[in-house]
């Protein structure tokens, strides 16, 4: 059971919306293939993995350095048997040579590629990815369903409060219960004016509602963002400063008091545990986000959760970014608190399974094997494009 070829692909996300920093109307992603000599109904078992949105497709390293790496590694670490499987050896064997430091040119390729191989080895062994990661790294032990939140109140041309409300109301009847909307892409009184609207669609329950300034808001403006929204006790106030500005992310905490959340833009077990030592975060109250494609992948998240495990941190205050089927299997294989989700943003690479229902604010863990790519039309469409 071994890798027999990889492929990437760059495919660009196809949206207009914008957050507080940019748009990601130029964005890419990238699909990788990972073909195995495992031959299942006359075909070979394919593992499937895209990196997530918010990063560029990242080809150029898989295959000048990851790939070669992977084919050049002995077969006893590339091995895909289920029981053999030892995805540590092969992030080792992708790294060798890497200096240290510099991990975002690096990790999100790598993760990635990882991503795909557990997808590959779960289809082999003929279980969910969640279940194997749960084997391997939470006791064998996974949830029947997750707690899913929505991430919307997205800004984009001509897009105003009637626009922004009909959206919101939209995921409400898709079954939503927890919103998440943007800010700091837009004066501060009107930010307030979008969020008191959102807030009146949920009753004034703020413990529904969270915002995201995606690392937008200059330390200039956090003060007045502080006061104006602390008051309103929301679930979270997500990436106030620069991802590894833990001195601000730490000021911006004693300002506000309420609940933050940061984290999807590290990537190495370094750096969260520099936001932990440094980032002002709380273990009580604040929430640690990964984005696990793009931080070297599973092997590496699970390290993570254990560093942050011996500063108190439980898995439940850990949120993986991205919303998607990969992001589904590693909230429910790792015990993390709950998964996100992104309809309609990012064209076939948002949301999951087709036939995934959202029940009062859950989601449901599937029966497939691997992530579940296959239950996701659209999206294995472009897969199987790149690996026929």
């Amino acid at each position: 059971m071994r890798i027999v070829e990889i492929r990437e692909k760059a495919v660009p996300l196809n949206s207009s919306l914008r957050n507080a920093v940019f748009s990601f109307e130029d964005m890419t992603t990238s699909i990788v293939a990972v073909i195995t000599d495992v031959i299942r109904n006359g075909k070979p078992v394919v593992g499937y993995a895209f990196n997530s949105t918010g990063r560029y497709a990242c080809g150029a390293q898989m295959r000048d350095r990851f790939i070669p790496r992977l084919k050049r590694a002995p077969e006893a670490d590339t091995t895909l048997d289920p029981k053999a499987f030892n995805p540590e050896a092969m992030l080792k064997a992708m790294m060798f040579g890497e200096k240290p430091g510099g991990d975002i040119e690096r990790s999100v390729g790598i993760g990635t590629i990882e991503n795909a191989i557990w997808d590959a080895v779960a289809k082999i062994a003929d279980v969910p990815a969640y279940k194997l990661i749960a084997d391997r790294y939470n006791g064998g032990q996974y949830p029947e369903k997750v707690f899913c939140y929505v991430g919307g109140g997205w800004y984009a041309p001509g897009k105003g409060i009637p626009e922004l409300l009909a959206e919101m109301r939209g995921h409400l009847d898709r079954g939503y219960r927890l919103l998440k909307m943007k800010v700091g892409g837009a004066p501060i009184e009107e930010d307030v004016a979008r969020l008191e609207a959102v807030l009146g669609l949920l009753g004034g329950d703020a413990s529904r509602l969270a915002v995201d300034a995606n690392c937008g808001i200059g330390p200039d403006r956090r003060p007045a963002y502080a006061k104006a929204l602390a008051p309103y006790g929301l679930r979270w106030f997500e990436e106030v400063a620069h991802p590894v500005d833990y001195q601000g992310n730490a000021d911006f905490i004693s300002a506000y008091g309420g609940a933050v959340a940061t984290g999807e833009n590290l990537f190495s077990v370094e750096d969260f545990r520099n936001l932990v030592r440094h980032g002002g975060m709380r273990k009580d109250k604040d929430v640690i986000m990964i984005d696990i494609p793009q931080s070297y992948g599973i092997s590496t998240a699970a390290r993570v959760l254990a560093m942050l495990g011996e500063h108190g941190w439980s898995p439940r205050s850990v949120l993986p970014h991205g919303g998607n089927q990969m992001s589904f299997n590693h909230a429910a294989g790792l015990g993390l608190g709950m998964c996100e989700s992104y309809p309609d943003a990012f064209g076939v690479f948002s949301g999951y399974a087709d036939d995934a229902v959202v029940e009062d604010g859950w989601i449901t863990s599937g029966d497939w094997a691997g992530m579940g790519f296959e239950r996701q039309n659209a999206l294995y469409a472009l897969m199987r494009e790149i690996s026929s």
